[in-house]
């Protein structure tokens, strides 16, 4: 278990990749970290599973990326790889290159036992955001009978599990069409009632109206990008959202909110809130997945549970 230079270097990643396909892994999930800080000369690493992809990104070339290739064949005991994907981040347009097996730029990948659609190396983002899992756990505990309005959807996964959990509506806002059709993707691949999925496929700050209109909201979701051109940026948008929340919550509203940008403070957010919606209180912070810990966690992806009074 070796790699020709670097060797030293490299034994974190090989060891977390040996352990992790000792044993056949059904769900999707972040293998090993880089970006986390927590492995010096490994920082630009990140390798994801969606079954039956493996992902290596790297935030600037791999050095020996054949040989880790070929490592993480040799590791795969259970032969349950079928394609390595090697996506250099760093590059123009993000492009990606099938190292080992096939093409499979459409998968369909499980979370516990719900599904989703991912496209590993396609674009940028694969489509399912893995340090969300506790979030869509939590979605399934306490969802039950809630009309939940889900800004900022992408590709609807936290809807998803909201009506695993029995919500009784969810409205997905993003001005990506394309993306909002993806989730609907997700929805049916789940078997679920599109009656209970209703979907703007616009700009939100121009589709206020129309979210009013399918009613005050027992639970919302905000996860916004850091910054999108011409649409969204966390630093100078989130409060003109935060200003609507008294308009669209029911009394009593659980309201989760994101914010994943290594340039705002863990205090941003609730300092945020506490501004323009102060009788708003904070409940507490969630932990986004384990495998995400991170030597920094302020720079890091930061989920606040808030409730407005009942």
């Amino acid at each position: 278990m070796s790699l020709s230079t670097h060797e030293a270097v490299f034994q974190p990643l090989l060891q977390v990749l040996e352990t992790f396909l000792a044993t056949a892994q059904l769900d999707a999930r972040r293998v090993f970290h880089g970006r986390g800080h927590l492995h010096e000369g490994l920082e630009h690493i990140n390798v994801d599973w969606y079954a039956p992809v493996m992902l290596v990104s790297g935030y600037k070339e791999i050095e020996n990326i054949d040989e880790l290739t070929e490592l993480i064949v040799r590791f795969d005991v259970e032969r349950q790889i079928k394609s390595v994907v090697y996506q250099l981040r760093s590059s123009k347009g993000a492009v990606s290159e099938v190292k080992w097996g096939e093409e499979h730029p459409v998968c369909i990948v499980t979370e516990s036992d719900l599904k989703f659609e991912v496209q590993p190396g396609v674009r940028q983002n694969a489509g399912f955001f893995l340090d969300m899992r506790p979030l869509r756990h939590w979605l399934r505990q306490y969802s039950e009978g809630k009309n939940v309005l889900n800004l900022f959807a992408y590709t609807c996964s936290l809807s998803v599990a909201a009506l695993a959990g029995g919500a009784r509506q969810v409205v997905n806002v993003d001005m990506s069409k394309p993306s909002i059709n993806w989730g609907k993707r997700n929805h049916e691949l789940n078997s679920q009632d599109p009656r209970s999925v209703k979907s703007i496929p616009h700009n939100l700050f121009k589709s206020w109206g129309r979210i009013q209109q399918f009613g005050r909201y027992e639970l919302l979701l905000i996860d916004p990008p850091t910054r999108q051109k011409g649409s969204f940026s966390a630093e100078k948008d989130y409060a003109a959202v935060l200003k609507k929340l008294h308009k669209l919550c029911e009394p009593g509203a659980d309201i989760i909110a994101t914010v994943n940008s290594p340039y705002l403070s863990g205090d941003y957010l609730p300092s945020l809130m506490q501004r323009y919606q102060s009788n708003i209180r904070l409940i507490g912070e969630m932990e986004a997945s384990p495998e995400f810990v991170d030597k920094y966690p302020e720079r890091g992806l930061k989920i606040f549970h808030f409730r407005a009074p009942g």
